[in-house]
């Protein structure tokens, strides 16, 4: 499984860094996108020039409904794409993603998309959010937009799926680090407050995030 960064604050040169979070899974010839950023513009042209097509994906999903998550919705959907969001994502929205969509899922509880990749269902109270669960051979790993609900209680959620290996994506607010001690890969992204500190406190596992990063398992 294969994991490329293709919106983020930090970009590798010749990519663009924007406010905003998305990732691309790949398994096996299956292509998933997490969230879309902030821009379509921006998303577009990361896409170019990491090689890769709107087309080419068959699930988008979106994890929150924040604008720097589903900004860049429109420049990625096209008629044979199925999106999974948050059942609490505004009528207004999901009648958008419907227009242009295949199919749209409406998320509550823990779910399967495809084989190796599970989402956590809707998590939180006033904003619900949902993450995804990837199958890998050393564990699962937790993939995060904003982690509103508590990095701590996404990662409780996903043991259902099995042992927690590695957490990328956002991390918010997240202070209780030395609940980080347990995995084996961490990769903080976008709206992690704490990220320097978690860098150097983990240098054996923390992995930098950044446009065009890869990550594979």
């Amino acid at each position: 499984m294969k994991l490329r960064i293709v919106y983020d604050n930090e970009a590798k040169e010749g990519l663009k860094s924007d406010w905003g979070f998305s990732c691309l899974i790949e398994t096996g010839n299956r292509k998933l996108l997490f969230d879309t950023g902030a821009s379509g513009a921006i998303l577009s042209q990361n896409m170019g020039q990491l090689g890769l097509e709107k087309e080419e994906l068959e699930f988008i999903v979106l994890s929150h409904e924040h604008w720097d998550h589903i900004g860049g919705l429109d420049a990625v959907l096209h008629p044979n794409v199925m999106v999974y969001i948050p059942r609490s994502f505004t009528r207004g929205t999901k009648n958008k993603i419907k227009e242009k969509a295949a199919e749209v899922f409406e998320v509550t509880g823990p779910a399967d998309i495809i084989s190796g990749v599970h989402t956590t269902g809707e998590l939180g109270t006033e904003l619900k959010e949902q993450s995804l669960v990837l199958d890998t051979t050393e564990g699962v790993v937790v993939l995060t937009g904003c982690a509103h609900p508590g990095l701590g209680t996404i990662i409780e959620t996903a043991k259902v799926f099995g042992d927690v290996y590695g957490v990328i994506g956002g991390f918010h607010g997240f202070d209780k680090l030395r609940q980080l001690d347990v995995l084996k890969k961490i990769s903080p992204c976008h709206c992690t407050a704490r990220k320097s500190e978690i860098m150097a406190m983990y240098p054996d596992k923390a992995v930098w995030c950044g446009v065009g990063e890869v990550l594979e398992f």
